[in-house]
């Protein structure tokens, strides 16, 4: 029987003891069977340590009357505008005004040749006499009976056709004069005296300049806040300023800009400012309570509405809208902050709704220059 050689018998021998060991299923334990080291005992966590409150500054503004500004571009106008045309035709024989002169209501502008017109009246006066004097002897000899009654009513409608005649004598001369319908100053006057003209020809421009209007158009979101006798300044483009009274606003808009036409009269007795001038209106609404505050104390909310942040009673900021009254070179007219808030000048984009705060009173110089400075532009 052939020897088994040593390494054949040393193989056998490793894979009966692998087999053996995979059996006996242990080596599933492989690593788990080694004790880990216990965790360290863990230590007390130490109290959470407080963030520092943010600092702000706070200041209550004083709160006044102010009437917002609605600012409008216009024009200056007459009062009243008028053209003088002939009546008539003829050639003008008196022409008493020149351009510029001033006039009162019923002055004469121009007068035409008569050419016969004047006989017409004498003639239409005699028949006139007579009819009356035919009809004082009929009636004279209608008490008497001496004369029938129908020959009575011919007398009168005589008379009457004498009355009317001479009516229309008068009409016809009366149309060769052109009168100033009223007061006012005579802008143009486009005839010559000697010249002839026809009828419905242009004879003169008259204008009313006292007072005098400064016309503009406002927007259809401004017109509820006008009241007719509000007060309104009126800057010219040659620098003056003047004032004046809101006295007519328009009840139908512009079909092309959606704005309504407002004018102001301003007093004009020297008849210094003329029609035509650029000018820029400052409508005065009526006065509502507000605060007066810069541009920069102004902030948005998480929602992106326009407001300001103040600060409650305890110590926590909240987000208050704002109405914007008006908006002047200075700074802004607010409304609708509630009384006694403290609003917050100095590290409002810093802080948000709900955040507790350090709140501290503005130091003197903020306040000089919120309240003071500013508040002088509120009326």
């Amino acid at each position: 029987m052939p020897r088994i050689r040593f390494h054949k018998l040393a193989a056998i021998v490793v894979l009966a003891a692998t087999a053996g060991w995979i059996l006996t299923g242990e080596f599933t334990s492989v690593g788990s069977a080694i004790p880990e080291p216990e965790a360290p005992p863990a230590q007390d966590k130490k109290a959470a340590v407080e963030t520092p409150l943010r600092t702000v500054a706070v200041v209550v503004p004083p709160r006044a009357m102010h009437a917002r500004t609605i600012r409008v571009s216009g024009t200056t106008e007459a009062n009243k505008h008028t053209k003088l045309a002939a009546r008539v035709g003829g050639i003008v024989s008196d022409l008493p005004v020149d351009k510029g002169s001033p006039v009162r209501e019923g002055d004469l502008i121009m007068r035409l040749d008569a050419e016969g017109k004047v006989a017409a009246v004498e003639m239409a006066k005699a028949m006139l006499a007579q009819r009356e004097a035919e009809a004082k002897a009929a009636e004279r000899l209608a008490k008497s009976g001496n004369m029938a009654k129908l020959r009575l009513d011919s007398a009168h409608t005589a008379l009457a056709q004498a009355r009317s005649q001479l009516e229309a004598a008068d009409a016809e001369l009366a149309r060769n004069e052109v009168h100033a319908p009223f007061a006012g100053l005579v802008d143009r006057v486009p005839v010559e005296k000697g010249s002839a003209i026809m009828q419905g020809a242009e004879i003169a421009t008259v204008l009313s300049l006292d007072p005098i209007l400064a016309v503009g158009q406002v927007s259809e979101h401004d017109l509820a806040e006008l009241e007719i006798g509000n007060t309104a300044e009126v800057k010219l483009v040659n620098g003056k300023s003047l004032e004046g009274t809101l006295r007519y606003i328009s009840r139908e808009a512009s079909p092309q800009t959606r704005t309504f036409r407002v004018e102001i009269a301003i007093a004009n007795p020297e008849l210094e400012i003329p029609a035509g001038m650029t000018a820029e209106i400052s409508l005065h609404a009526d006065k509502v309570q507000s605060v007066f505050l810069p541009r920069s104390v102004v902030t948005l909310s998480e929602t992106g509405d326009l407001g300001v942040r103040i600060v409650t009673p305890r110590n926590i900021v909240d987000f208050v809208p704002i109405d914007l009254i008006d908006d002047t070179p200075q700074g802004l007219v607010l409304g609708g902050i509630p009384d006694d808030a403290r609003i917050i000048v100095a590290g409002q984009d810093l802080v948000k709704t709900g955040d507790a705060v350090n709140a501290v009173e503005a130091d003197a110089e903020t306040v000089k220059r919120l309240v003071g400075q500013l508040a002088g532009p509120v009326n």
